[in-house]
């Protein structure tokens, strides 16, 4: 028997949460399920925001080196305001909108359509695994003040890189209850140090140390691509918003005071750190493992270990808050039946396996490159990605208005544009920059990514016509983008059932069928489902119909 179908007057697109367990009509022949509960609270994803952008000062050494005490102090006064606030914005009006693990994917498809979303995903994938790739190095940077081998080419040294990596992949796995609570106990950490630090550094802080710059050393293009890099990935976290428990409340809040947390952890160290040094020392020893070196120098050699130790608890906490971001966005992605299904299945914590053994190849294929090498690749593709979703931003302003934003910006589109208007002329600098100077590294890495995105979207789809793998039989068009409604994993039953279009439950007056018995869907006005295909397609404007949930067999 095919299922009934109700319009329901609401906005469209809307996530509709799963009944809670007291209003859901029980089937007599069937078990009430377990609803599962998402595990992401507010200071989870805040530091889980934190940890993706920032992790804390470590990292800014290269910037100070490039650009002088001025311009960096500058550069986390500005950047902040021109960049990371509209960046978080966005982040916390489109999350909200759509929260699902395919995050970004899902606003620009919504926009643009399915080819545009798909390179979105595959350029936010590349940047975030080759961001992530940069910890394991940074880690062995820093140990090397004990381990000297760690910082020499060696099989030592790949040794480390790999073994941690695989390690922390492992903790990854785990869950996300467990990477939230440990980024909360490792953001303690990190912060107490840096507050010992500037207490005790507060007497001898010279504040003219702060207004020192040579203009004529001065190396613009690196000093952009580091500060640019510290203040980036605010969308990351968008790929775990179905994760998130709350998430019109808890999003926006998480932005706010991870925007807070993260200036606060760069302004404050540098500060101290620059304000310590002798006059006109110059940059040159500002390298990683420098505030270890401040530190030992205002409060001894436990303050430096404490210090170290917090920038080891930093790199990690940012390897976690990436992986989670990269692998959660795959699985997102093979939902909505861009990637084969495989890539959507959980494991018994809850995470994406496969997701996370793809992302955590890509690191390790990456960590023999240098810092500031891998800073400008990921840079450049990221960009890319930015570029689509401030696009997306605009465009679901102007031509979805009615679309349910549980948070929006409270400014009207002409002032977004304005808002938006310096961080693209930034992001258009650093995407182009690599042309100018002929960096060919970057140059090849941001044609072959545009390039790979041109011919796998095709690929995959003919090997979806072809049934060369499961894929997730579920199509959306631009004007209307829905969620599948499918049981990804039997260890979370509910948790892909309260999805984006419309709601399913069993049916009380009805018994159960040989498929698993009638559904009662709730179809959201404004979309569709296609009886014929079991699948949800474009904007629906008809009366009610009946329809099949995704997965169960239609009746002819």
């Amino acid at each position: 028997m095919a299922a009934k179908v109700e319009n329901v007057d609401m906005a469209t697109p809307l996530l509709v949460q799963p009944a809670d367990e007291g209003d859901r009509p029980e089937s007599p022949s069937r078990a009430k399920p377990h609803v599962h509960q998402k595990p992401l609270t507010l200071w989870p994803l805040v530091m889980l925001v934190f940890f993706e952008v920032s992790g804390g000062p470590f990292g800014t050494e290269d910037g100070v080196r490039a650009g002088g005490p001025l311009l960096t102090l500058l550069g986390f006064l500005i950047l902040p305001l021109v960049w990371s606030v509209p960046e978080a914005l966005i982040t916390a009006e489109l999350s909200t909108a759509f929260p699902e693990n395919s995050g970004y994917v899902a606003w620009v498809t919504a926009a643009f359509g399915p080819f545009w979303g798909f390179q979105e995903g595959l350029w936010s994938w590349l940047s975030g695994v080759t961001d992530n790739s940069l910890y394991p190095v940074m880690l062995a940077a820093n140990l090397s003040l004990f381990f000297p081998v760690l910082n020499e080419p060696g099989w030592e040294r790949g040794l480390f890189l790999a073994g941690m990596s695989m390690l922390l992949s492992y903790m990854n796995w785990r869950g996300l209850t467990v990477v939230g609570h440990s980024l909360l106990a490792s953001g303690v950490i990190i912060l107490v140090p840096f507050f010992l630090m500037a207490f005790l550094a507060a007497p001898h802080i010279k504040p003219s140390n702060w207004l020192e710059v040579d203009w004529d050393t001065v190396n613009w293009h690196a000093w952009i691509n580091v500060m640019f890099w510290n203040l980036n990935y605010w969308d990351s976290v968008s790929t775990l918003a179905g994760e998130v428990r709350d998430p019109s409340r808890t999003f926006p809040r998480a932005m706010l005071l991870a925007v807070a947390l993260v200036v606060l952890m760069y302004l404050m160290p540098a500060l101290t750190a620059l304000g310590v040094a002798p006059p006109n020392s110059g940059t040159d020893a500002w390298e990683l493992g420098y505030y270890g070196k401040v530190a030992e120098q205002v409060g001894g050699k436990w303050l430096a270990v404490w210090v170290l130790a917090a920038a080891a608890f930093s790199q990690v906490g940012q390897f976690q808050a990436e992986m989670a971001s990269d692998s959660f966005q795959l699985q997102g992605m093979a939902e909505r039946g861009f990637l084969p299904l495989a890539l959507a299945n959980r494991s018994v914590h809850g995470t994406p396996t496969l997701g996370i053994i793809l992302s955590s190849l890509g690191v390790l294929l990456l960590t023999t490159l240098s810092f500031v090498q891998i800073v400008e690749l990921l840079n450049a593709i990221y960009c890319l990605a930015e570029l689509l979703e401030f696009a997306a931003f605009i465009w679901l302003r102007y031509d979805q208005p009615d679309l349910h934003r549980p948070y929006k910006i409270p400014l009207p589109t002409w002032a977004c544009i304005l808002m938006l208007t310096p961080a693209t002329m930034l992001l258009l600098y650093v995407l182009l920059m690599p042309f100018y100077m002929r960096s060919w590294p970057t140059i090849i890495a941001t044609v072959s990514a545009v390039i790979l995105g041109v011919f796998m979207y095709p690929s995959l789809q003919y090997a979806k016509k072809h049934k060369w793998a499961t894929f997730n039989e579920f199509h959306f068009g631009a004007e209307s983008i829905l969620g599948p409604a499918t049981d990804m994993a039997p260890s979370w039953p509910e948790n892909h059932i309260g999805v984006v279009g419309a709601s399913c439950m069993p049916s009380e007056s009805e018994g159960e069928e040989e498929e698993g018995g009638d559904e009662h869907c709730h179809l959201v006005k404004g979309n569709s489902l296609d009886a014929e295909q079991g699948t949800r397609r474009n904007v629906y404007k008809g009366p009610s119909l009946d329809v099949p949930r995704l997965g169960s067999r239609v009746s002819k």
